[in-house]
């Protein structure tokens, strides 16, 4: 969503700095996240544009209590979560996911390398919500205490869901359980 749209929605209001930063550093990841929950394309767009609005309606009130990586994410999950049950049940995929560019020396390897990713896409979207809720921020490189914080969940609790996450992925992509 632009941010002339994000500001006709909400009326006159001018978009700040704080989201331009906040888009600027968390953007792609969001966008990874989205695609996680969300197998069609025009819903992902729509989930987007939804936690887009979220974060620039809810940016004012950061107490600063937590870091911004958490508080976009704790925004982006509840977003995606309601987007989720709004549906009714969880996205099967129906339609594939376009092919993630991913620059490489020649065009094999971005082949192979996009198949691999496009395997571990759906393969994640297979998984229970609350495993492909940590493993898609574990890839995003979120560190576990902060994967508790934006779940409520502790620490120990997301290293559990890691591995049996982890195991659930190895099964479904054909390696040893």
């Amino acid at each position: 969503m632009t941010q002339a749209k994000v500001a006709e929605h909400c009326g006159d209001r001018r978009l700040g700095e704080p989201y331009d930063q906040v888009w600027a550093e968390f953007g792609q990841s969001l966008e990874r996240l989205v695609s996680s929950y969300e197998p069609v394309v025009h819903a992902r767009e729509d989930l987007l544009q939804e936690i887009q609005l979220a974060l620039w309606k809810a940016l004012s009130g950061f107490r600063h209590e937590c870091s911004i990586r958490t508080f976009v994410y704790r925004i982006a999950h509840n977003r995606a979560l309601t987007h989720v049950w709004q549906r009714g049940k969880l996205a099967q995929a129906s339609e594939k996911l376009p092919e993630i560019s991913d620059p490489r020396p020649s065009p094999e390897s971005s082949a192979i390398r996009n198949s691999q990713q496009l395997s571990l896409m759906e393969a994640i979207r297979r998984l229970p919500i609350v495993y492909r809720q940590v493993i898609t921020m574990v890839l995003d490189e979120v560190p576990q205490p902060e994967i508790a914080a934006v779940l409520g969940i502790t620490e120990n609790n997301v290293a559990v869901r890691l591995n049996r996450a982890r195991k659930l992925l190895r099964e479904e992509l054909g390696g040893k359980p």
